[in-house]
């Protein structure tokens, strides 16, 4: 799916975002969610990929709808590039959010809207005050 999203200190990242879910129940799963944003701020062109993984919970009481609400936790690997020269750090990666599935069949969805707010750690420095707005086409299976 897009997504779009805000870092402290006012860069704009439009980007992607995937996600693969396996449900144990009804209500209880555990998903992987990899997104790259890219963005440029005064000539610095800023490339960042997450890849976090952690438990979702699903309210399955509708047929129309599915909300859902997750904690993932894993890594991120930003680059910057400014006339030539480049550089790149890895480090944690921690969102909590949720979002709503719209439900189109048995085995597909529209993803209404996901948000999470987003934690970076990377080179001793967190960086808290970041969000991600995500939409898109679900499969189910």
């Amino acid at each position: 799916g897009f997504q779009y999203s805000r870092y402290d200190g006012g860069l704009n990242a439009p980007g992607w975002d995937t996600a693969v879910t396996g449900n144990v129940n009804r209500w209880f799963g555990v998903a992987a969610d990899f997104s790259g944003g890219y963005g440029s701020q005064s000539g610095v062109s800023v490339h960042n990929y997450t890849y976090t993984f952690g438990p979702v919970v699903s309210l399955r009481q509708s047929r129309t709808f599915t909300p859902f609400a997750h904690f993932l936790a894993g890594g991120n690997r930003a680059s910057a590039s400014f006339g030539g020269i480049s550089g790149s750090s890895n480090g944690f990666a921690m969102m909590l959010g949720g979002g709503l599935d719209v439900n189109a069949g048995p085995h597909f969805a529209i993803r209404g809207a996901q948000f999470d707010w987003l934690t970076l750690h990377s080179n001793g420095v967190t960086d808290k005050n970041n969000m991600r707005i995500a939409t898109g086409v679900v499969f189910r299976y």
